[in-house]
């Protein structure tokens, strides 16, 4: 492929691109880390120099929806487009209005508008998207698609009525079936109805899952018991899919980083507005030390993490996105997660979590808690038990000496200021015994703490003893 792209696509990129670029529907089903993003801008950019579209609409969940307009438009796009890119706000100030008042004006840029998958709960949302589509001829994309698996949801329902106005269509997940393969139904419908040769999810279901009647509260209920025809089924999906892990890509880097952003609650932001006041009022009347400067940030990170310590010592927490961000990453993981936290009370709301969705036997800890005689147990369950899929403890007890390459997915569900902690507890995954590439996921909450502490630590630096109490100062 002779195309003169901007940053140098892998083996497996330029595979999915030669498989891909002019179909009028595709999807990529690339494990996280395997830079599916890079292939559809790509794709993107190849259809409009052929003419074949004027405008991008790009659905995402709420974890990536920014980074594709700050990180990897800018990173990804080839230089000689012209372009008009709009990120959606659901709350349309004058100066936003201006911003979507230039994707209808005429010229030939590409236009790209950016929107959150609930904006499509929406019927603002929907009907803007809509007129946007009706302007254009339009790419439209679903990043992590299985955000529409759920056929009885608003969000699928509005998308899908859309999906015929878009000249072409594309999605992408590293996981398409997350629970169960009835899950891609909506997505490859979404596509084209005719894929999968069924016009509707009973029928869909009645040809690939095994019921069962359950009687419950005086009601009988259809439950899946199994699945049947799957090959059938894997074969179907073959024309208009690319599917490729981690391990089949050998140019791929060893280690992979990757940011999820969150945005604070109505909730977290008014104790964390108030803690700020406290903690640069506490700040101002006295010599700023590096030690008392991080107390003060490490009170601000435990607030983006849904929970604080009042004035009478009890732990109080407060509603949050953090952990439906991380369960929306680990829908798209493929195998086994490390999940590493800063603080003990996150274990056990991300164990509970896990536990419900999961099932007990899919996590297990390692923490202070964890009783000394039930360490070794939890880390070999790990290893070697396929049915242990999370492995959920503190980098501070966790984070040394442990082999666990039975992942290659490692989440910060948050982070220390030490250095060294975090540089050993990446290590816990890739060591001798990994033979695949790790992906790194940080998850922070934008324009707090967050995000200096983990700009520092992916730059090598050690918050704790290389930062001086001044400069801290200035991160609050």
């Amino acid at each position: 492929m002779k195309y003169k792209f901007k940053t140098k696509p892998y083996e497996h990129q330029l595979k999915a691109l030669e498989m891909s670029w002019n179909r009028e529907t595709f999807a990529y089903f690339m494990e996280m880390g395997t830079g599916k993003t890079k292939v559809l801008i790509d794709n993107m950019a190849m259809l409009y120099d052929k003419g074949k579209i004027d405008g991008a609409l790009i659905i995402a969940p709420k974890g990536v929806v920014g980074t594709w307009y700050t990180q990897e438009l800018p990173a990804h796009l080839v230089d000689h487009i012209e372009k008009v890119t709009v990120l959606w706000q659901a709350h349309i100030t004058k100066s936003q209005s201006r911003k979507l008042g230039t994707l209808f004006k005429t010229g030939e840029e590409l236009h790209i508008l950016i929107m959150n998958i609930e904006a499509f709960s929406t019927a603002k949302g929907s009907q803007f998207a809509q007129k946007f589509m009706l302007s254009h001829k339009t790419l439209m994309v679903i990043d992590e698609s299985t955000t529409i698996k759920n056929p009885k949801a608003k969000r699928t329902k509005n998308i899908l009525q859309l999906a015929d106005r878009a000249q072409y269509r594309r999605i992408l997940t590293g996981s398409p079936v997350t629970k169960n393969p009835l899950d891609l139904f909506t997505q490859c419908y979404f596509l084209d109805p005719y894929h999968l040769d069924h016009q509707s999810y009973y029928s869909f279901r009645t040809r690939y899952a095994i019921m069962k009647t359950a009687h419950i509260a005086g009601r009988s209920i259809q439950l899946v018991a199994g699945f049947k025809h799957l090959a059938e089924l894997s074969e179907k999906l073959k024309p208009f899919s690319y599917r490729v892990l981690k391990e089949d890509c050998l140019d791929l880097p060893d280690k992979i980083y990757m940011k999820r952003v969150i945005s604070l609650t109505d909730e977290q932001q008014k104790v964390y507005k108030q803690m700020k006041e406290e903690a640069l009022a506490i700040l101002n009347h006295k010599t700023v030390t590096t030690v008392n400067a991080l107390t003060q940030l490490m009170r601000l990170q435990q607030i983006t993490c849904g929970h604080f310590v009042a004035d009478d010592g009890t732990t109080q927490e407060i509603k949050n996105n953090r952990l439906n961000e991380l369960m929306d990453i680990l829908d798209e993981v493929e195998g086994k997660a490390i999940i590493w936290v800063h603080w003990q009370k996150d274990v056990q709301i991300i164990k509970k979590a896990l536990i419900k969705e999961y099932g007990p036997g899919s996590v297990v800890d390692y923490y202070g808690l964890t009783p000394q005689d039930q360490r070794d147990k939890n880390k070999d369950a790990f290893q070697n038990d396929s049915k242990v899929r999370y492995f959920v403890g503190t980098a501070q007890t966790g984070g040394y000496g442990l082999t666990l390459t039975a992942a290659n997915t490692v989440i910060y569900y948050s982070n220390g200021y030490d250095l060294e902690k975090r540089i050993q507890s990446e290590d816990r995954a890739h060591r001798i015994g990994q033979h695949k590439p790790v992906t790194y996921v940080d998850i922070l909450a934008e324009e707090t703490v967050d995000e200096k502490i983990v700009k520092s630590l992916r730059k090598k630096i050690n918050i704790a003893s290389e930062v001086m109490g001044e400069e801290l100062r200035s991160w609050i």
